[in-house]
């Protein structure tokens, strides 16, 4: 093994750490957002904190520096295509990303929710804070929307989706 700088070798550390793949969407009154975000993690059970780390300067991060609320779906390995829409550039907004997939408003967000997950997460606001090149955004969670009650999550790893037991 060898030693790389910090930043490109910090990259290349994380890109081997295995992480969920979850969707947050936002409704904003004008439309509706959303991104996959890898960067996500429970903080408390009691009370309930998550926390969710978008790249600072992008449209989701400045829409949850101004909006409290919004919704996290935990995405079920037969997602991975959905993963890969809203993670893609220059995408659509969420209603038209969402087109023919099953899917729900949050009761308490507003925002949408995609059917399929292994859970849905109603969130709001409770702090925001600069994070390098990353806003974190630390929610409570007043209500699970809905929890599955069987599936196989989608995992990062290494920079692809990875169905577990397939690769």
């Amino acid at each position: 093994m060898t030693a790389t700088d910090s930043g490109a070798g910090l990259a290349a550390a994380l890109s081997v750490f295995a992480s969920g793949v979850t969707l947050v969407t936002v409704a904003d009154g004008r439309d509706d957002v959303g991104t996959t975000v890898s960067a996500f993690c429970p903080v408390s059970l009691d009370p309930p904190l998550v926390l969710v780390s978008l790249i600072a300067g992008s449209y989701p991060a400045e829409l949850l520096g101004r909006v409290d609320r919004f919704a996290v779906t935990i995405l079920a390995a037969g997602q991975r295509a959905l993963a890969g829409r809203f993670a893609a550039s220059g995408r659509p907004g969420a209603r038209l990303m969402l087109d023919g997939v099953p899917h729900r408003r949050g009761l308490l967000s507003g925002a949408l929710i995609p059917d399929g997950g292994l859970a849905a997460l109603e969130c709001e606001v409770t702090q925001r804070l600069p994070g390098g090149d990353h806003l974190l955004v630390l929610a409570s969670v007043p209500q699970v929307a809905y929890l599955a009650e069987s599936g196989e999550p989608l995992i990062r790893f290494a920079g692809r989706y990875l169905v577990p037991g397939r690769g």
